[in-house]
């Protein structure tokens, strides 16, 4: 798909009550690269964790992975739906999908994903912190304490436990791949918490792959712009959602199926000198 056909603001003032939310009552749909991505073997071999990989982001990282070789653990909250969806993508590429259902807030749970991991596949190659949670709120006043610490355990403190039980399974060539945000740059101040984990992001990858390196295993970070995922409809007001993405220079919201390329790229042996890098993916906006 070009640039010209992508769905473009204004959108419908569409919103979910659930959260997460879930990708079926979507409109437009998201594009996760089901009929456009293209495997070479980069990942053959290999297996992987992607936290949240049931839709959004997660899903389009899936399904390239799988065609590029790869098998996949998809840890997720409760969108069973999405998540057999995913797999089904994953499967039809020929590489073996497991589901993982749970909490990451727990911390045993953070555990149980590595082990079944390493139970399913015989071996663990890559890891994508990816999952995340934020909402919008108008004043500082409106976010609880339960809502910022709920947004730290989910968005960074299941990034440290999970990728410490990983790392224990890594063999040299491992890489370890987070997602960060332009908000780690350029914090939104309705999205205060959300923000604020993203910039803690950033710093951990930088430290981990510093910390790491002479294990052989490489730690990068992505960096979204506004993309087109459940989390959109499910946490933000309908007038947000309408004009989603036009803040951007290309004017209008990524979708995720242009992400997965770059965490392709950091999670591949192609990648074997880039550790403690930013990829930025903002639709033209600038990240320093």
């Amino acid at each position: 798909m070009s640039d010209n056909e992508r769905p473009t603001p204004p959108f419908d003032g569409q919103q979910q009550d659930q959260t997460p939310g879930r990708t079926a009552p979507m409109h437009p749909q998201p594009d996760h690269g089901e009929k456009s991505y293209k495997g070479s073997g980069r990942l053959a071999g290999k297996a992987a964790i992607i936290t949240g990989g049931d839709s959004g982001i997660g899903r389009a990282v899936a399904i390239a992975f799988a065609r590029e070789g790869a098998d996949v653990l998809i840890a997720y909250l409760n969108e069973d739906d999405d998540a057999r969806e995913t797999a089904r993508w994953v499967e039809e590429a020929g590489r073996k999908a497991v589901l993982v259902p749970g909490d990451i807030t727990d911390r045993a749970h953070c555990n149980a994903i590595v082990d079944k991991a390493v139970q399913a596949f015989g071996r663990l190659d890559v890891l994508v912190n990816n999952a995340a949670y934020q909402m919008t709120y108008p004043s500082l006043d409106a976010i609880t304490d339960d809502e910022w610490d709920k947004t730290f355990d989910t968005n960074i403190g299941a990034m440290f436990r999970i990728s410490r039980a990983a790392v224990k399974h890594m063999k040299p060539g491992g890489a370890i791949v987070n997602t960060t945000s332009i908000n780690a740059d350029h914090p939104n101040p309705g999205l205060l918490a959300y923000a604020t984990t993203k910039g803690a992001i950033q710093n951990f990858t930088g430290g981990l792959a510093q910390l790491l390196a002479e294990k052989g295993i490489r730690v990068n970070c992505v960096a979204p712009g506004p993309i087109w995922t459940p989390l959109i409809p499910s946490t933000m007001p309908p007038e947000k959602v309408e004009k989603f993405g036009q803040q951007v220079p290309m004017k209008r919201p990524g979708q995720p199926a242009e992400l997965a390329p770059a965490y392709v790229m950091l999670a591949s042996d192609e990648a074997s000198y880039i550790s403690g890098a930013t990829i930025a993916v903002t639709g033209g906006s600038p990240i320093i």
